[in-house]
């Protein structure tokens, strides 16, 4: 399924993920918390803002404490561009969080070190995949990507990660299969050993 319009093909989320966001209390619309990401690359601090989009900092918030990227490949790489992930290790934990929340207007933009969720041309369709902006992407404000925080720390190593597969990796796959079709088919990427919230404020 195309996930975009030509302009807008290389950010993209899983087919599972279009849909109709599901009814959810309304999110905190303050405080900020950081995020460190253990990655095979090495540390990776991120700096979320509530005010940028709470509907996205709730639920990336909820994802670092539940343990879900844990483990988690980063899955899609495109130099100058983004680095893209969002499935979890275990195909069942991928699916239990397979729900969607609302949009949130872009208050910031995607610039260098920017994190925002993936999503498709749907309305309201994102979910658990996220992206780091590798490059000036401000065309993506247009587009309705808001992004949650950005990298304070560790930019040099998310610069690093495997970006030789480029986009081959299978998305219904990783999906259904989950790490045992990545490390077969690609053994070489780059994941998040353990992400967790190391500090926040209200």
């Amino acid at each position: 399924m195309n996930r975009f319009s030509t302009v807008a093909a290389l950010v993209l989320a899983f087919a599972c993920c279009i849909g109709a966001a599901k009814e959810a209390p309304q999110p905190s619309a303050s405080g900020t918390y950081r995020v460190l990401f253990d990655t095979s690359r090495g540390p990776v601090v991120i700096d979320v803002d509530r005010r940028l989009a709470p509907h996205g900092a709730q639920r990336f918030y909820q994802l670092v404490k539940a343990k879900y990227f844990d483990g988690a490949r980063f899955y899609r790489v495109v130099p100058g561009f983004v680095v893209q992930w969002g499935a979890a290790a275990n195909p069942a934990v991928t699916k239990k969080w397979d729900t969607t929340i609302p949009d949130d207007p872009p208050k910031a933009s995607n610039t260098r070190g920017m994190v925002s969720f993936a999503a498709t041309s749907e309305p309201n369709s994102r979910s658990t995949h996220l992206f780091i902006n590798l490059g000036d992407n401000a065309r993506l404000d247009g587009m309705g990507f808001a992004p949650i925080g950005r990298v304070t720390s560790g930019m040099q190593n998310v610069d690093h990660i495997y970006s030789g597969y480029g986009e081959q990796p299978d998305q219904d796959k990783i999906a259904s299969q989950g790490n045992a079709y990545l490390k077969k088919e690609f053994p070489r990427l780059d994941y998040i050993k353990t992400a967790r919230i190391v500090s926040e404020s209200r």
